[in-house]
């Protein structure tokens, strides 16, 4: 049985964007990188919605290619690397998208890695892939798509980087209440005013 983790980056005041949606509104520093290295390392599936799909389509293969092009080149060689291996991951680890939106073409750029579900079989598809063998399920982003995982019950853990910020606007990290969270770890890192939390759901 494999474990469906949720990871993001959510400011103080609960919001998963500033205003407009831009997700750059939040701190995601060297601190932010390695943990989602980490996260990563751990898992043989990526989990997606559309725009994080796309947004991920669009912003890490051409770092794969050419790590010079990692944002944090030249300035911090050790989080550029971070970075690159990041890129490589995405590429090669499968991923699943949930989207009613998307075409077969719109994936192409990740053929062989991608495959895509429609909305009506996205909970019975992730309840296969969690049945299987094999190391953790990862959600990126997706806000949309794990919040309706939380309330269908099949998320099993919450790893939330609380920013150092209030966004005061945006788009909240969650649609419903959630009640039935237990924290398990919490992590800092040198450097960084983010803070890991971990819940088991």
């Amino acid at each position: 049985m494999r474990k469906l983790i949720v990871t993001g980056i959510f400011s103080l005041d609960g919001y998963f964007d500033g205003e407009g949606g831009n997700v750059w509104a939040l701190p995601m520093d060297g601190f932010f990188d390695a943990h989602n290295l980490e996260r990563m390392l751990a898992a043989d599936t990526l989990l997606f919605g559309p725009r994080t799909y796309l947004d991920f389509k669009g912003f890490w293969p051409p770092i794969a290619e050419n790590p010079a092009l990692a944002p944090a080149t030249p300035h911090d060689p050790a989080r550029a690397d971070q970075q690159r291996q990041i890129a490589q991951l995405c590429g090669q680890t499968p991923k699943v998208v949930i989207s009613d939106s998307l075409t077969e073409e719109e994936t192409d750029i990740w053929a062989g890695t991608t495959t895509l579900v429609r909305r009506a079989d996205g909970h019975a598809a992730v309840a296969r892939l969690k049945e299987q063998d094999g190391r953790d399920i990862l959600v990126f982003g997706s806000r949309l798509l794990w919040n309706d995982l939380l309330a269908a019950g099949l998320v099993d853990e919450l790893h939330v980087m609380m920013a150092a910020i209030a966004l005061g606007a945006g788009s909240p990290a969650f649609t419903a209440p959630v009640t039935s969270l237990r924290l398990f770890d919490v992590e800092r890192q040198e450097g960084s005013e983010n803070v890991v939390l971990r819940y088991h759901v």
